[in-house]
């Protein structure tokens, strides 16, 4: 009897555990730039309208910049081409402005200050942070990538944005490390 209350209970903590992996609805999503210099972070959250980006970030170059999320959670400078291609899991077409699109990932372009710095929100309509096709947790998670010129809304397969010069990963496992990171210690346990 002892043998399977243990049991049990390791299966619960193990299926609670589970569930809570399952239900993550935001994560902080450091941002870098090709150096690998953190710029600041984007705030990634479960919203009814879709998935919110809240961007607070520093030392991009000044003007307008595309953004969009990527089908790889692979931030590999100096390009950040190992985040493939824009997340697109419903094979739309690429663009805001595209009758025929727009891709999951399609974002709207930020204007970034004179100082370097901006602070924006976008939305992402059709993705999600719960599970099934339109999740940015995927297999390997996903990427949010700036440009270094806008997005013009329509050229496929990227809207003429240029240059990828920023990169950050959103994934589960970025999301757990950070929550194991920030769990409070008590203080009993430290003795």
């Amino acid at each position: 009897m002892r043998r399977l209350t243990l049991s049990l209970s390791l299966l619960l903590i193990f299926v609670l555990s589970g569930c809570m992996e399952e239900n993550i609805t935001a994560l902080d999503v450091e941002i870098f730039n090709a150096t690998g210099d953190s710029l600041g972070v984007a705030k990634v959250s479960e919203d009814p309208n879709g998935v919110k980006v809240e961007l607070n970030l520093e030392g991009l170059p000044p003007g307008e910049h595309g953004v969009h999320i990527h089908e790889a959670g692979l931030c590999e400078a100096p390009d950040f081409k190992t985040a493939g291609n824009h997340f697109n899991p419903d094979d739309k077409e690429h663009g805001l402005l595209h009758p025929e699109g727009a891709h999951v990932g399609d974002l709207p372009n930020i204007i970034v200050d004179e100082d370097g710095t901006v602070v924006a929100e976008l939305m992402a309509p059709a993705a999600t942070l719960k599970e099934g096709k339109t999740s940015l947790f995927g297999k390997d998670g996903t990427a949010i990538i700036i440009s270094e010129n806008p997005d013009d809304g329509m050229t496929q397969p990227s809207g003429e944005s240029g240059e990828r010069i920023a990169c950050g990963v959103i994934s589960k496992e970025v999301a757990e490390k950070k929550e194991a990171v920030e769990e409070p210690v008590d203080e009993a346990e430290k003795e």
